[in-house]
């Protein structure tokens, strides 16, 4: 019988008490390094080309956190000395969710900012926030959706807005099919040898950071690159290899030595019906890449022939990265957060083991969320024609690539430490990361 099956565990009448979840590894290990300068938020802004009605859609939203209630959450009250953190699942939300900020033009800048400075509260059910924007631009507007990372991931809470399109608009947004990919083929037999996990990886060099803690971000739209048909390499290794180059030719920049880079990057084998899990449910694994491979690409007209010869070696690597089976955040955080100790002397441990780690921590995190496989369509309102997710970019890695895909066109977020870099350094690597991407394309035949 598990804890959520307990009789004292359930809510079925007055009196009862609320149902409690553990905190899975991934939020427990989140909750134990929270930092008020860099709270750990997602955050998602869906474009419409219209303005949605505010009482439907607050009614939309409402019933779509009901139809995924593991969202409706709060961390329960309980001592120092407790073995575990506990999520208290709720009927209904505690605050109001959905709000409509004051119209003005620098309304969009304003609402990225509470998005990266403003986490919602674990303490209220839910940990996320919807503001609806207006875009004076375009006509349109936007949804911002703030997430508490702690809790809750990007693609989880993009399964509950379809679910709110859906009963908005009363039109069809289940998930399309995910791409295929081309049956693997025998490993390069030139793959070089990689670089040892126990070496640190190279940093994010410095550039020009702001005198404010927090993060910063930048967005851009980008168009989605070119690959033949029947390729073994995704756009997702084509992200990687421009991440790497990106980072790779910043570093050069600024004078630091090559050094073997090594980029973390979700997993996520989730269904994205309404079947999909609710929560932290992506694991984490790192695509390492040697200095010498990047080295050659970095020229101003790399060869044809080497940008291959990396295309098919990150494809070799992500493919055999996603087939492993293995814990979220590794075996490691599974001992380390088994309930033996309070949560108190956990939570110590962990944030003294993340500041002795912080050398081999990788050199940055690179999110594709791919195409998004939902219409959200919000009928009176349209259907989103951009979407853009931005994870966390606490220290020590400083900085995180986040991409999807909406409409044929691919939408970019970079994300910074304001004590590692500026905005006028994040405009640099975002021209670095689009040249590096164009790099990775192959000219059709003749």
């Amino acid at each position: 019988m598990t804890a959520l099956e307990h009789p004292a565990r359930r809510a079925d009448g007055p009196g009862r008490p609320r149902r409690r979840v553990p905190f899975p590894v991934v939020d427990e290990v989140a909750r134990h390094c929270l930092q008020e300068e860099e709270p750990e938020t997602v955050h998602i802004e869906v474009h419409l080309p219209g303005a949605p009605d505010p009482d439907r859609l607050r009614t939309a939203f409402t019933e779509a956190l009901r139809r995924h209630p593991r969202i409706l959450m709060r961390e329960a009250r309980g001592a120092w000395y407790r073995r575990r953190y506990e999520w208290e699942l709720t009927e209904g939300p505690d605050v109001e969710v959905v709000t409509f900020p004051e119209a003005r033009a620098d309304g969009l800048r304003r609402a990225r900012e509470r998005a990266l400075c403003d986490a919602p509260p674990l303490t209220a059910s839910p940990p996320v926030r919807l503001e609806v924007v207006a875009a004076p631009e375009s006509g349109g507007s936007v949804l911002f959706l703030t997430i508490n990372h702690t809790a809750l991931d990007g693609p989880a809470c993009l399964r509950v807005l379809a679910t709110a399109a859906e009963l908005y608009g009363g039109r069809d947004n289940a998930p399309a099919a995910p791409p295929t990919r081309t049956p693997a083929t025998a490993p390069a037999a030139d793959a070089p040898e990689l670089p040892s996990p126990w070496a640190p990886p190279a940093r994010v060099a410095h550039g020009a950071p702001e005198p404010s803690a927090g993060n910063g971000m930048l967005v851009a739209e980008l168009p989605v690159p070119r690959r033949p048909k029947g390729s073994p390499f995704t756009v997702n290794d084509q992200l990687m290899i421009a991440t790497a180059l990106m980072i790779a030719h910043w570093n050069r920049e600024h004078g630091a030595r090559p050094r073997p880079l090594r980029i973390t990057m979700p997993v996520d084998d989730r269904p994205r019906d309404m079947s999909m899990p609710i929560g932290n449910g992506t694991r984490l694994v790192e695509v390492p890449f040697g200095a010498d491979e990047l080295t050659p690409l970095l020229d101003a007209a790399p060869r044809p022939e080497d940008v291959r010869t990396l295309l098919r070696r990150t494809s070799d690597r992500t493919r055999a990265l996603k087939a492993l089976s293995r814990p979220q955040l590794g075996h490691g955080a599974t001992l380390l957060t088994a309930p033996v100790l309070p949560v108190g002397v956990r939570a110590a441990v962990t944030r003294g083991l993340r500041r002795a780690a912080a050398p081999w921590t990788s050199t940055t995190l690179l999110s594709n969320i791919g195409r998004i496989p939902y219409a959200l369509d919000f009928g009176d309102a349209g259907a989103a024609h951009a979407v853009w997710f931005s994870a966390p970019a606490r220290m020590p890695r400083g900085l995180t690539v986040t991409t999807a895909s909406t409409a044929g066109r691919l939408h970019l977020a970079l994300r910074w430490s304001r004590t590692l870099l500026g905005h006028g350094d994040g405009a640099h690597l975002r021209d670095l990361f689009e040249h590096y991407l164009h790099v990775t394309e192959e000219e059709p035949a003749p």
